[in-house]
């Protein structure tokens, strides 16, 4: 993550509600686009952080694990696939309107079922850390 407080998107503090306003790409990684969004480092939150994602048509976001934390998504655009669990041998599809709950500790990867359209999602974690807390899972053979 940058220092550069500019990198962490423009944080509004109006005594105690703080907004950051729409923004580019913040962060490449994994396979995955993030936008500016809230987490420790820029608003000073102690137990959530939440951006929006974008994975780009045909794109991976590679086996990984979020390390003691929840993440809950709502997905705006498109259609992925999961692969998870400890061989990631199980698979779940999901598209536009759903929510997903993926607990703590659990192997997974997500594909972008599309090769023309993004796959777009609001992502919410119990860690105003999480970037420190995700660890990569490498693919059993």
């Amino acid at each position: 993550m940058s220092d550069d407080p500019a990198a962490k998107g423009v944080v509004e503090d109006h005594d105690g509600i703080r907004t950051v306003r729409g923004s580019g790409v913040l962060r490449k990684w994994n396979g995955i686009e993030y936008k500016a969004g809230m987490w420790a480092e820029n608003v000073g939150s102690q137990a959530l952080s939440m951006n929006v994602a974008m994975i780009p048509p045909g794109g991976v976001a590679k086996a990984h694990i979020h390390v003691g934390f929840e993440v809950m998504l709502y997905i705006l655009q498109g259609r992925v696939r999961h692969e998870f669990g400890p061989r990631l041998e199980q698979t779940l599809e999901n598209e536009a309107g759903d929510f997903i709950f993926i607990e703590p500790e659990i192997p997974h990867e997500v594909f972008n079922m599309s090769d023309t359209e993004p796959v777009v999602a609001v992502v919410a974690r119990s860690d105003s850390r999480e970037w420190e807390n995700i660890v990569d899972f490498e693919r059993p053979e």
